[in-house]
């Protein structure tokens, strides 16, 4: 164990300005129409006070009006997004009791701008799938090339078939680490389909007219619509090499599509007890292992663990125990558990002991009904006692396969204190019990019909693939990531990002079904949170959405991030204080999002206090 006490106001390194400590009393309200005067439903309008690093998004209601919380007297710049048409900006000053902005709206007539404006799931939905052939090569792509990197940062380009050959070649020797390595054996299963792929994508995104048919998005409505989200931005890594303090596209633009997320820092993120956020960062600099943002100013400090390689140790999951005390995963040499107090500042860094493996895999970590701390390993799970602080060591029943490694992405903790983890490689859930001390696993059903439509030489070398890893699987895999136990029943459930589905397993006989998303093609869920009420809440992570899933009802509920290409990877919930707070981490835009949702009273209010 490494134990070490870091003051955050004392050692900090303060990046943002502070917002404007004037007081909350003034409302922001306007409404936003098209040219023609047709007003404008559902739309984000977005608000930021100069010299804060604070943005606060609401959406427009059926009648294309909008009103903000109170917000810190200032100025402000307000701005609005909607698909099918060009930003509009503008810029009030928020002092009296109310402030007003209104919107007219001009149409984008250039199909290549309204390309660029949509969000990933929707460039997915676009691309032909009418023939079989079409329909097995777009598959292909979906799963291949969209574990990295959300689809419209891959598609927002375009190339002819020799440019998009080329990346294919750089993209199959990249393993599941997302490390490119010219010494590496060529992926099989891309490698086979490199022809048909690159040929496919220079029909929907090369210099030609383009194969692929966008649709729009339907508008924000209901209780969607009454969604506030607030937004912190993060600096620049300052080891990205880039040379700017702050990201240059911070998805607030649709126009400018997905940025790139070289110069990014946050991948988890928590609200501690006071409000306050924490974020983990997995991106090798010499500041960062911890980030800490002030909840009401924006104001960002770090926290570092100086790793063997002289630079920051990384980090990746976290999770937040009754206590609130902050736990996660840490890379000082030999991956480990951090465990961090918001309150004195107080860390504590465990590693296991050298007979067991060390923390690993797609790290997630997370708290159990009983306190104790489950994190993934490469070859299965971990639990951790934070009274002994002692490990316990869960390994896969089946970790090496003929086809490949079942490396560990997800882990979760159910009520009565089992773990469970997620080999993603294989399509299995490993489950820890603490009562035997032994491990087993739930298979996942294969994605229905796949299998049968392919070709009996693709079957041949599918056959034969030796390679399956994190981001490349064959295509009828479900592909199980990152996970939520119901800490009030007895449910857990999986984010499948390949078969477009939640799997819930039933975590006291083992019974699992497999619940499609709205559209399981286009729709690829990641994390998933579970609420007190049984709701299950994940992110989207290439379509800019998070989800709310209603087991009683059955009902799906999307809230759509007012910022285009965040790749959310990460979802944690909030209830202190009586309010739900979602917060999400813009991974590839560098923010972190905290969610509400506003009641009919509280709207009712706005409008009242508007006038």
């Amino acid at each position: 164990m490494i134990s070490t006490r870091l003051l955050v106001s004392a050692s900090a390194v303060a990046l943002c300005l502070a917002a404007s400590g004037a007081r909350a009393d003034a409302v922001l309200a306007g409404a936003v129409a098209a040219s023609d005067g047709a007003p404008l439903g559902g739309v984000s309008v977005s608000a930021k006070a100069e010299g804060s690093s604070i943005s606060w998004s609401v959406f427009t209601d059926d009648g294309g009006a909008y009103y903000f919380p109170a917000l810190p007297a200032g100025k402000y710049k307000v701005w609005t997004n909607a698909l099918g048409f060009e930003q509009a900006t503008g810029e009030t000053s928020v002092e009296a009791a109310t402030a007003r902005q209104d919107f007219k709206l001009a149409a984008i007539t250039d199909k290549e701008a309204l390309w660029k404006q949509l969000p990933g799931e929707e460039m997915l939905a676009a691309l032909p799938g009418d023939t079989q052939a079409d329909a097995n090569i777009k598959r292909i792509f979906r799963n291949n090339c969209t574990g990295c990197h959300t689809a419209n940062y891959l598609l927002q380009n375009r190339f002819d078939e020799t440019g998009w050959s080329h990346i294919i070649d750089l993209m199959k020797k990249i393993p599941g680490t997302g490390v490119y390595s010219d010494k590496l054996k060529a992926n099989a299963l891309i490698e086979f389909n490199q022809k048909e792929l690159a040929a496919y994508l220079a029909r929907v995104r090369g210099p030609g007219e383009s194969e692929a048919k966008p649709r729009v998005r339907p508008p924000v409505s209901g209780e969607a619509a009454r969604a506030v989200f607030k937004q912190y931005d993060l600096p620049q890594n300052p080891d990205a090499g880039i040379g700017l303090p702050a990201i240059t596209n911070d998805g607030s633009d649709w126009s400018n599509g997905a940025p790139s997320k070289q110069g990014g820092l946050v991948h988890d993120a928590w609200l501690d007890l006071r409000g306050d956020l924490w974020f983990t960062c997995n991106n090798p600099n010499r500041l960062v292992s911890i980030g800490h943002v002030n909840g009401k100013t924006g104001e960002v400090s770090f926290v570092k663990v100086t790793a063997r390689n002289g630079l920051a140790a990384t980090s990746h999951g976290m999770s937040r125990d009754k206590n609130g005390i902050l736990w996660f995963d840490i890379n000082p040499g030999r991956r480990s558990l951090g465990r961090l107090d918001p309150r004195t500042g107080d860390l504590k860094i465990f590693a296991t002991p050298a007979s067991m493996s060390p923390l690993g895999g797609a790290v997630t970590v997370d708290v159990d009904g009983k306190g104790k701390i489950w994190a993934s390993a490469p070859d299965g799970a971990l639990r951790f006692d934070p009274e002994t602080e002692k490990f316990t060591e869960f390994k896969s029943v089946n970790f090496k396969t003929p086809g490949g490694e079942g490396a560990t992405y997800g882990a979760a903790g159910d009520r009565d204190g089992n773990g469970w983890w997620a080999q993603m490689p294989t399509d299995t859930i490993g489950k820890g019990d603490m009562a035997t001390l032994k491990a087993s696993e739930v298979p996942l059903p294969e994605v229905p019909d796949v299998k049968a439509a392919q070709t009996p030489e693709a079957m041949k070398v599918y056959a034969a693939y030796d390679q399956l890893s994190f981001n490349h699987p064959l295509p009828w895999q479900q592909g199980p990531r990152r996970m939520g136990a119901d800490k009030n029943g007895d449910v857990l459930w999986v984010g499948d990002s390949w078969g477009g589905s939640l799997a819930r397993v039933d975590t006291r006989t083992n019974e699992t079904s497999i619940v499609p998303l709205p559209d399981p093609f286009s729709q690829q869920p990641y994390h998933i949170a579970v609420d007190s009420a049984h709701n299950a809440w994940g992110n989207l992570w290439s379509a800019d959405e998070i989800y709310r899933y209603n087991p009683s009802t059955k009902d799906w509920t999307f809230f759509e991030l007012p910022r285009r290409g965040t790749e959310v990877r990460f979802i944690s919930l909030d209830e202190t204080g009586g309010q739900l707070k979602v917060v999400t981490p813009l991974y590839r835009t560098s923010q972190i999002s905290v969610m509400t949702v506003r009641s009919e009273a509280d709207m009712a209010a706005a409008k009242e206090a508007a006038k």
